[in-house]
């Protein structure tokens, strides 16, 4: 028997067979409302995935969209059933200080094939270290309380525990502007240390990081920080997106094309991956030399 799937990625499967079913029957959500006596709002929070699916509202979907596939019902219901289910992320310490898109990508990160990253201004959270992690929400202590930083640090290093240790891991592509390298959050022992830590992760054969210098960086200066969650193909996939405290997932569209788009131009820009490490290796080391990093007490 299989595990279930995350509730994010099996309501996702759900709602995207739904309005598939529906859409090839030609039917409007009007008129699916209408004919099962729901309000309009009810479908279409179930077609965005913004609410689970009951069996019986799956059931009588499906039946009203003529699908007989016995197959495809037992998975359907499966997934439905699933979409209910309960991970780490919905312990009260983490559940609560979180929000609702955070939530959710925590769980299609562990169903994604290929993750790209694009941050302009700090390392990608879940590629921190401890310290650095800390130095960056404590930035946030006028907004975020001791037990909101908390819990989103401990999330953040479970985050990177999770997708790192996958055993059936995804394809990272992470790309960061050359100012990052010049930020030394949390001081200069930190910032060495986040970026050896950094080198590290690179010699895995699935993460490829590259770096946009200076000189073309124009669009990086206009773009905030944005993850696109791949799962199999350019037509299955979410985008993540935040900016300073707001956050949002993005289930496809133009949105979501245009930050492929952005991606890709960005990828091209950048240095290239070996070029990229010897960099980042040199500014750790104009900050502590590895030597010192080991005496210095």
């Amino acid at each position: 028997m299989t595990s279930p799937e995350p509730p994010a990625v099996a309501r996702r499967r759900v709602r995207l067979a739904l309005r598939a079913a529906r859409e090839a029957r030609g039917f409007t959500q009007q008129h699916v409302a209408d004919e099962l006596d729901w309000s309009l709002s009810k479908v279409n929070r179930i077609e965005k995935g913004d609410v689970t699916v009951s069996k019986t509202d799956l059931l009588a979907l499906l039946e009203l969209f003529g699908v007989d596939d016995d197959d495809l019902i037992d998975e359907l219901v499966r997934s439905s059933r699933s979409s209910r289910q309960r991970g780490w992320w919905d312990e009260p310490r983490y559940r609560e200080h979180l929000t609702p898109p955070m939530l959710q990508l925590l769980q299609f990160e562990t169903e994604a094939t290929a993750i790209r990253i694009f941050q302009p201004t700090v390392v990608n959270g879940p590629f921190q270290t401890r310290a650095y992690a800390q130095a960056v929400l404590d930035f946030w202590k006028p907004e975020l309380s001791p037990l909101v930083r908390e819990a989103r640090l401990e999330t953040r290093l479970r985050r990177g525990e999770q997708l790192l240790g996958r055993t059936d891991p995804p394809d990272i592509f992470f790309i960061f502007d050359e100012s990052v390298l010049h930020r030394p959050v949390g001081g200069v022992e930190v910032m060495a240390e986040q970026l050896r830590h950094l080198l590290v992760i690179m010699r895995r054969p699935n993460v490829h990081v590259r770096v946009v210098p200076f000189a073309k960086g124009a669009l990086v200066a206009m773009l905030g920080p944005f993850l696109i969650c791949d799962f199999g193909d350019e037509e299955n996939a979410v985008l993540y997106r935040e900016s300073l405290l707001l956050d949002e997932v993005v289930h496809a569209g133009e949105a979501l094309m245009r930050h492929r788009g952005y991606f890709e131009h960005l990828w091209q820009e950048s240095l290239g991956e070996t070029a990229s490490a010897s960099l980042i290796a040199a500014r750790a080391d104009q900050m502590m030399p590895e030597p010192d990093r080991y005496t210095s007490g």
